[in-house]
């Protein structure tokens, strides 16, 4: 869903000897991935088997974690039909962590669903967006073990790929008010990358966060790439994922992705094609980043 124009971009390069603090369990991590992409998940189109075993998946990792919800059973239902005509629900799934020091809310984002089976074919959806989902559950596991001073909602999104309808659902019945959202952090496509490249996008419209971005990235042997936000000669991402509803709404939002790859959208989207130490490293990055804007509280 990304549009392509000329790219200018601003680079933030730690260069390769530089480590991050490593509270990612790189084990769990992985195994989440190749789980989330499996077969037996049958590409996580909403409203079909494979997506319920994928819903299910992220819920008891919540429950497992000790998270709360706003939401029965972790589970916000939205109706399908209004957007696309046909009959069926959509489920985001939520888990929540009160914060110690302030109202304010970091919320975090990840589609779980992909495109499902045409035929016979199974479109696994390993990079878009296994790896935000499971990059959200270490997110999770993380504050879940660390207080944070903000309030953090955690949402698996349904629906992404018919038209961010899981974002918009849950923008209409967001338990909180969309005014308390300090910050949307997205997660889709952060996987893989040949040039060793993640790009996060949203500075132009909220240069507040470019300070914990460039901090971060500063720790990272990857390169941050700040841009395709719509600036001159810019790739324009604003719009390209859930965040895009809440950027609407003037909600501030960091969205963390790749470039689109050949297997964008293909059946060889699999867990074979993922690069391990790339996506580490790219959720050790994205971790830095929320607990740099975590520690700051605005007075």
């Amino acid at each position: 869903m990304k549009t392509i124009t000329p790219l200018i971009l601003l680079l933030f390069w730690a260069g390769p000897w530089v480590v991050s603090a490593q509270d990612i369990d790189q084990n769990i991590l992985i195994e989440d991935i190749r789980t989330l992409s499996s077969d037996a998940m049958e590409g996580r189109a909403p409203m079909t088997a494979g997506s319920e075993k994928a819903g299910t998946y992220i819920r008891d990792r919540f429950e497992s974690l000790g998270l709360s919800s706003q939401f029965p059973d972790f589970s916000q239902q939205f109706i399908l039909e209004p957007d696309l005509g046909e009959e069926g629900m959509g489920v985001n799934i939520l888990g929540f962590i009160p914060g110690t020091t302030t109202s304010e809310i970091i919320l975090v984002l990840a589609h779980y669903d992909h495109l499902g089976k045409k035929g016979e074919v199974i479109y696994n959806g390993a990079d878009d967006n296994a790896s935000g989902t499971a990059a959200m559950l270490q997110m999770a596991a993380y504050f879940a073990e660390n207080t944070p001073r903000h309030s953090m909602i955690f949402v698996a999104t349904d629906a992404e790929e018919k038209g961010l309808l899981g974002a918009r659902a849950l923008i209409r019945d967001f338990p909180f008010s969309l005014n308390d959202i300090k910050v949307v952090v997205n997660m889709d496509m952060i996987s893989r990358s040949e040039d060793q490249t993640l790009y996060a996008v949203g500075t132009r419209f909220y240069p507040e966060f470019r300070p914990f971005l460039e901090e971060a990235a500063g720790m990272s042997s990857i390169r941050l790439v700040l841009g395709n936000d719509g600036g001159p000669g810019e790739k324009d991402w604003s719009r390209a994922s859930d965040h895009g509803p809440f950027h609407e709404k003037g909600v501030p939002f960091i969205y963390f992705g790749v470039e689109d790859h050949k297997d964008y959208h293909q059946p060889t989207d699999t867990f074979e094609n993922i690069q391990q130490e790339f996506y580490t490293e790219a959720c050790e990055l994205i971790l830095d980043t929320l607990i740099g804007i975590d520690q700051s509280i605005n007075e």
